[in-house]
């Protein structure tokens, strides 16, 4: 079996390689860059370095491979964020197409199933929906929760203003919560567990509400008793674009706090929540989040 590796050597795609080819798999990595090109090639994996946009690197990349670990990979410099996943995504489909691959693991999103009105994720649905339509293809759509690493946004907020918040967590909800680590665990053994069929797997660590996550952070960091406030769409759009976030960015931002304030977004975890949970949590967060931020 040949494995194609999309996503470089990134959070999820370098711990996913290592492990593939521990497991003796046959495995190639796609990277845009070519210095890693060395790197990944002392992991024992093979390097096919170009762009996810270039559609005939991709089909070439494609065309012997088994087993693909497909994720669209983001870059805040993107003035249209979205119009660039669309085109990640069908370049991928027609790479499928044309190609011997009959497992696809994606590295999706929770929320991925409203399709739309979700902001950055709605792109990833798209991806879903049209991955279904593809004959004879066995698919598993990792849906992972809010990435731990996104909290990293409330540090200078919590340090100069001592709150934290966004345009969510004004209900009683709790905000489900992911570590990177966690995922690569979890594509790992389905990528060396392949079945068929299609099959949607919900990934999350911790399941916290955000006045939790305020205070905790906030103490982390001798913030004791940061608040959590619950922005307008506007203020926490205006705050995502002083923090430096292009138009596109904050736009989709918002609309995905928007799909957390309504439940949609998380509708579907609560009811195919994981038999179990990563054993990384916000405490362990904390810690990493004190080292970043934390005064003397």
């Amino acid at each position: 079996m040949k494995y194609i590796i999309t996503g470089s050597l990134g959070h999820v795609s370098l711990p996913v390689t290592k492990n593939l080819v521990k497991g003796g798999k046959d495995v190639t990595v796609i990277s845009s860059s070519s210095d890693k090109k060395q790197e990944i090639e002392s992991l024992g994996a093979q390097a096919e370095i170009g762009s996810v946009t270039d559609s005939d690197f991709i089909q070439n990349a494609f065309k012997n491979a088994d087993v693909a670990y497909l994720m669209i990979p983001s870059s805040f410099s993107l003035t249209d964020y979205e119009k660039f996943q669309i085109e990640v995504a069908d370049i991928y489909l027609e790479a499928l197409k044309g190609s011997n691959i009959k497992h696809v693991v994606v590295l999706s999103s929770l929320g991925a199933q409203m399709r739309e009105g979700a902001g950055p994720i709605d792109a990833l649905g798209y991806l879903e929906e049209k991955l279904l339509q593809i004959p004879g293809l066995n698919t598993v759509f990792l849906r992972p929760s809010y990435f731990f690493s996104n909290l990293f946004a409330l540090g200078g907020l919590i340090q100069n203003a001592g709150i934290a918040g966004n345009n969510f967590g004004d209900n009683d909800e709790k905000l489900v919560l992911t570590d990177t680590n966690h995922i690569a665990e979890v594509a790992t053994e389905q990528l060396l567990n392949l079945s068929t069929g299609n099959s949607v797997v919900n990934i999350a660590n911790d399941e916290r509400h955000p006045t939790e996550i305020a205070a905790i952070l906030g103490k982390a960091i001798g913030k004791e008793n940061t608040p959590w406030v619950t922005f307008s769409d506007e203020d926490a759009r205006q705050g995502m674009l002083g923090a430096g976030l292009n138009e596109s960015f904050a736009s989709t931002y918002v609309e995905m706090g928007q799909a957390l304030r309504s439940g949609k977004m998380q509708e579907e975890y609560w009811k195919n929540r994981p038999a179990k949970l990563g054993s990384y949590k916000l405490e362990d967060f904390a810690k990493e989040f004190a080292g970043a931020f934390k005064t003397a």
